[in-house]
């Protein structure tokens, strides 16, 4: 190969004449902690003090006092504004059915009702809710008793590590009440929105189709 061919290295660095490379490092790390040294050091004599930065202005800290029904129970509540049904549902009212998962209305775990219809309460406001009937996947069993869809779910073995499975299930018996259950292609593009990462999608459409032979509408 000749010289013209070679690759380019990168160029050897070697010390000065009578210093070691040892030496080199031991002279490099002392000055660094010269630098660091000095970087913490008081503040010059005669310098102006630096002043303090300002403290940020409280900003949308007024609370509001909210009327949630909330499985056929009523609740009140003084919450930020701002604060999202999921947030309240799991860190005020202890209802962790509904899942954090995306938190950004990608993946359907947060999924619940409010006035029979789906909606997906990470980026639903509390607020918005006021006084509307909202139901979680802790209001759908009577008693002991599951709903049809949640039988079906197990019965079916529709789910595998379970994250998704309350959004899953809000999901398909708002589409049985709905109306969107005459083929499994139908299911599977109403249930589109809550993503399975498991997998188990043959698994989560048998179970609608046995929910909805069990009346899963009722």
């Amino acid at each position: 190969m000749t010289r013209e061919s070679e690759p380019d290295s990168p160029p050897t660095v070697l010390p000065p004449p009578g210093l070691s490379r040892r030496g080199v490092l031991r002279g490099t790390a002392a000055a660094s902690a010269g630098l660091a040294v000095g970087a913490t050091a008081g503040p010059t004599v005669g310098a102006e003090p630096a002043m303090a930065a300002p403290a940020p202005e409280a900003v949308g800290t007024s609370l509001v006092e909210v009327r949630l029904v909330v499985n056929g129970d009523t609740e009140r509540l003084r919450i930020d504004p701002r604060v999202t049904l999921l947030d309240a549902l799991r860190e005020r009212l202890a209802l962790t059915g509904s899942k954090k998962g995306c938190d950004r209305g990608q993946c359907g775990a947060c999924t619940v009702h409010v006035d029979g219809r789906r909606v997906l309460s990470c980026l639903t406001l509390a607020v918005a809710t006021a006084g509307r009937q909202v139901t979680t996947v802790e209001g759908l069993a009577d008693g002991d008793r599951l709903h049809p869809m949640q039988q079906a779910f197990i019965d079916c073995d529709a789910f595998q590590c379970g994250f998704c499975t309350s959004g899953q299930i809000m999901s398909a018996v708002a589409l049985v009440e709905e109306g969107h259950i005459h083929s499994d292609d139908e299911i599977r593009e109403n249930m589109s929105g809550n993503i399975c990462r498991c997998g188990a999608y043959d698994n989560i459409v048998a179970a609608v189709r046995t929910a909805r032979r069990d009346g899963a509408d009722r």
